[in-house]
């Protein structure tokens, strides 16, 4: 799946996405439009238009109720890219697990960030898995 995002500038919004490790796989001028990869994460911006998919009036911030994981080798590092670019954080690096059965969890550290036009970016870097504790035992 590659979501496409709807952006109200797409200059400024390709700033960000460099400064998070995106690179322009391609881009088109009418309307404007960009395909973004990082890894194996890709993602498409376009800049709203006359003729655009949108199926209501867009308020900011865009995207609610969603956020994209995105998984990088380096979260550590990429935060504080970020920081340098001067982009708030929606919520700061912390070390998660999620139960993915009844015996075993699955880590990440990650953090997430909103983009110019407040799509929620979650990045995270994969720690592995490993065996639930028991009951009372945190």
């Amino acid at each position: 799946m590659v979501p496409e995002l709807a952006v109200s500038d797409l200059a400024a919004s390709l700033h960000f996405y460099r400064a998070c490790g995106f690179e322009v796989r391609f881009r088109r001028d009418d309307p404007p439009f960009a395909y973004l990869e990082l890894g194996r994460a890709q993602l498409m911006l376009e800049q709203d238009h006359a003729h655009s998919w949108l199926t209501a009036p867009t308020e900011t911030p865009r995207g609610r109720g969603m956020n994209l994981q995105i998984e990088v080798e380096d979260v550590e590092q990429l935060q504080a890219q970020l920081r340098q670019f001067g982009c708030p954080l929606f919520r700061a690096l912390e070390e998660s697990w999620y139960p993915v059965s009844e015996r075993e969890e699955e880590g990440q550290l990650e953090f997430l960030v909103q983009d110019l036009d407040g799509y929620l970016l979650r990045f995270c870097q994969v720690l592995g898995s490993r065996e639930r504790p028991s009951p009372g035992e945190h």
